[in-house]
């Protein structure tokens, strides 16, 4: 287990479900990974909570005025200037896809585009720090990006977000780099050439993985409220892992760790 008050700078802070099916995700994950779902919040445009042992864990959002839910989980980095990582985006080739916007006193959220085509959001934390609780079950574990530019995605978000990364693999097979940031007790997420395995149409894209004390159980589990298994169970130096999409097709992963 990982206890944080905040994420350092640069780090996955938070992860949102934009769902089609309100009701059916916060029943879906909350059976799943044994979280509660909060009530929506009107204030927020009907924003909700999940949370475990009365820690948030994730929030969700259903369809917005005009756009319509595309079922997706999306990650969220920290940022101690908000306004600075947007325009630094700009200058490394991305785009910002929705502006610097104040959340109340929770803190100031922006969406943008990185040069390879992944949605990704930026949180400069107010009181809100975003997850706190990491590396246990029904809580975050590990972030991985997916991308076809995967020397594009090193050199952003290096440039961007300050990552100092490292290279674990480097085959055709198999080429990944791990990240870490200053203050960070270790790696923070990944980065994955997926240039061979991407489905055509399918863009670069982050996945957070969940932590769960049996990967198979989970598995069965999940298929009984009407998710699939979009990779099977494997075996890793890292845990059992696994592919999953809910009811909705919204894809994440589930992570045994090893013991």
């Amino acid at each position: 287990m990982a206890t944080r008050d905040k994420a350092p700078k640069g780090a996955p802070c938070w992860t949102d479900l934009w769902t089609s099916d309100v009701e059916g995700s916060r029943k879906f994950y909350s059976e799943l990974l044994g979280w509660e779902a909060l009530e929506p919040n009107p204030e927020f445009g009907g924003y909700f909570m999940f949370s475990r042992d009365g820690i948030p864990v994730a929030g969700g959002m259903g369809d917005m005025p005009g756009m319509p839910a595309q079922n997706v989980w999306k990650v969220f980095l920290e940022t101690d200037d908000i306004e600075k990582t947007l325009e630094l985006t700009t200058e490394a080739g991305g785009k910002v896809e929705s502006p610097a916007t104040p959340v109340a006193d929770l803190g100031t959220q922006a969406v943008l585009l990185d040069p390879t085509g992944a949605t990704l959001g930026v949180w400069q934390p107010g009181t809100f720090p975003g997850f706190t609780v990491l590396h246990e079950p029904g809580a975050p574990s590990w972030f991985e990006l997916y991308t076809r530019d995967y020397a594009g995605a090193l050199e952003f978000y290096r440039s961007v977000f300050g990552w100092e990364t490292e290279s674990v693999g480097d085959t055709d097979d198999f080429r990944y780099s791990v990240g870490r940031v200053q203050g960070s007790d270790g790696e923070i997420g990944g980065i994955m050439d997926a240039s061979g395995f991407l489905p055509e149409g399918v863009p670069a894209n982050w996945a957070v993985y969940w932590d769960t004390t049996d990967l198979d159980e989970t598995l069965e589990k999940l298929e009984a409220l009407g998710g699939s298994i979009t990779m099977g169970a494997q075996d890793t130096p890292y845990g059992r892992l696994a592919g999953a999409s809910d009811p909705s097709g919204a894809q994440f992963r589930l992570r045994t760790p090893p013991t």
